[in-house]
């Protein structure tokens, strides 16, 4: 759907629930406040500018891949979207600028994870829903290895986790995340941690600290302002939960009726 407000930009929905936003004019643009904790995340990854090897898993309407080629010009990327009829609506109707080294791939996101490369990738963003939910298939400890088995050794996996109280599904992820990668840090917006409302957080994990005093000041900034945790507080959000094995997994919780616009 158009925006009415911004020319030749355009809103994405699958069944309902708004998954992309992409402004042809202004790749840097992003609406969505997760969209835009993934991008400050990216920012502060490397030296501006600099090249990076991309994984995305989940290609919505490829506004991160467009990002990523804006700001970190000569980036290779590669998009895994398993819904080959919405890459291919999203390709005619939203196409990518000419020049970006950016290979699109029809596939289910952990079988291509598991047949890429080890060692591939700078930065693995995952943001992969079906329909409202995240597959089951894609939370749990061998998903987590694999994917950290692509990652370089200073590489970072991004994921859009979506989660409210009492967060046993995030508090999942953290345990699992934390089973295969030695850092880990969560941006999310207070009212969000506090149990109030249902919303997105942003996981990070790595085996190297990244910059969170920047990201704090970044995500604090914004129209919707966010929190970063990590370490201790972080650890003791996790508090009890188990990391998720295959056999155990389930999809991410169904948003209640009229989030994220879905009702």
């Amino acid at each position: 759907m158009p925006d009415v407000d911004r020319d030749r930009a355009w809103l994405l929905t699958v069944d309902g629930a708004p998954q992309s936003y992409v402004d042809l004019d202004a790749p840097t643009h992003l609406e969505f406040e997760y969209a835009r904790r993934l991008g400050h995340v990216l920012d502060t990854l490397a030296d501006p500018g600099r090249p990076l090897d991309v994984l995305h898993l989940g290609g919505g309407a490829l506004t991160l891949p467009r990002y990523v080629a804006a700001t970190r010009p000569g980036s290779h990327q590669d998009v895994v979207e398993a819904d080959r009829g919405l890459l291919g609506l999203v390709v005619e109707h939203l196409p990518l600028p000419d020049g970006p080294d950016i290979a699109l791939h029809t596939a289910d996101a952990r079988a291509w994870l598991e047949a890429a490369p080890a060692d591939s990738a700078d930065v693995l963003i995952a943001d992969v829903f079906g329909g409202s939910r995240i597959p089951a298939h894609l939370t749990t400890l061998a998903y987590a290895r694999a994917a950290e088995r692509v990652l370089r050794p200073d590489g970072v996996y991004l994921a859009n986790l979506a989660d409210a109280a009492p967060f046993a599904f995030l508090r999942s992820q953290l345990a699992t995340f934390a089973e295969a990668f030695g850092e880990l840090a969560l941006i999310a917006e207070p009212g969000v941690l506090r149990g109030r409302r249902f919303g997105n957080a942003v996981l990070i994990a790595a085996h190297r600290p990244v910059d969170t005093a920047a990201l704090a000041r970044l995500t604090a900034a914004d129209a919707f302002p966010a929190r970063v945790e990590h370490g201790a507080a972080l650890r003791e959000f996790t508090a009890s939960a188990a990391p998720v094995r295959d056999a155990e997994a389930v999809p991410s919780p169904e948003p209640p009726g009229g989030t994220f616009g879905i009702g």
